[in-house]
């Protein structure tokens, strides 16, 4: 096989922050401002070159302006562009009021390098699983269409697919054979990557590869039929899109963030 010496694009994506206005503010006992922070140090001293960065989702816990200004903030650092989607726990009009760039966020194209990266928003707002609007399906339909030349990675907040963890599929996109009905029509279509689950997958359908990513915070315990939290770090994906469409891929996590899971508060 013939090595790809082209340098790739190179994405981080980060996940499921879950930020309050307070940086006191603690999902399940663990202190979501620190652990977002003790991420991002990771991802300043591993990454050397970063071409675009990617939110995906539950950015605040409490859709506050302050929290997402903070995340603003933490992201400043690093001088590249980055787009955000919300999740199940984000309302969009304070995050424009933050952004005050509608071009990034959901649903949004970024075209960088052969490869345009779909930014779709599978989210309800005040509801917990995911649910595609009619114009996010005919803006994906239209973004495809229209992109047959590029490689394209497709990002949203909530799993398209059961991950195998009863609970958490209940929260699986409702319409989720719409969505796939619209992918199927397309062999351009290298990668599809979600947050909301907490835990890192890698999987292949049809020759795409589906990636879940881990939290900046509390991890949720793979193949648990009830809510449970798993003990591995918060973390974050970096992937390597090359121009011939293949794709490298890899997750990292801090080390030794430990904490007491404080049960009496059931914030997700």
């Amino acid at each position: 096989m013939k090595k790809n010496t082209q340098r790739p694009l190179r994405v981080v994506q980060v996940s499921d922050s879950h930020l309050f206005a307070s940086t006191e503010g603690r999902l399940l006992g663990l202190n979501t401002e620190d652990s977002l922070r003790l991420v991002l140090e990771k991802v300043q001293r591993e990454q050397t070159h970063i071409d675009v960065i990617l939110a995906t989702g539950d950015i605040a816990q409490d859709a506050s302006e302050a929290a997402y200004t903070r995340f603003q903030q933490h992201l400043a650092q690093f001088h590249v562009p980055n787009y955000w989607l919300q999740g199940n726990h984000d309302i969009t009009q304070p995050i424009l009021n933050t952004l005050n760039d509608k071009t990034h966020l959901s649903p949004c194209v970024i075209h960088k390098d052969g490869w345009q990266i779909i930014m779709l928003n599978s989210s309800v707002e005040h509801e917990v699983p995911g649910n595609f609007a009619p114009n996010e399906l005919q803006f994906l339909q239209q973004a495809l269409s229209a992109s047959t030349r590029s490689h394209v990675m497709v990002c949203l907040h909530h799993h398209p697919i059961p991950m195998d963890c009863a609970w958490l599929d209940n929260q699986v996109v409702a319409n989720a054979d719409a969505f796939w009905q619209i992918i199927d029509q397309f062999s351009h279509i290298k990668a599809i990557i979600w947050g909301h689950v907490h835990q890192e997958s890698d999987r292949v359908r049809k020759g795409v590869r589906l990636l879940s990513v881990p939290s900046t915070c509390v991890q949720f315990k793979p193949l648990s039929d009830d809510f449970a939290i798993d003990d591995l770090s918060p973390g974050y994906r970096w992937l390597d899109l090359y121009a011939n469409g293949d794709i490298v891929t890899q997750v990292s996590r801090v080390e030794g963030v430990k904490f007491v899971v404080d049960w009496s508060v059931r914030g997700y």
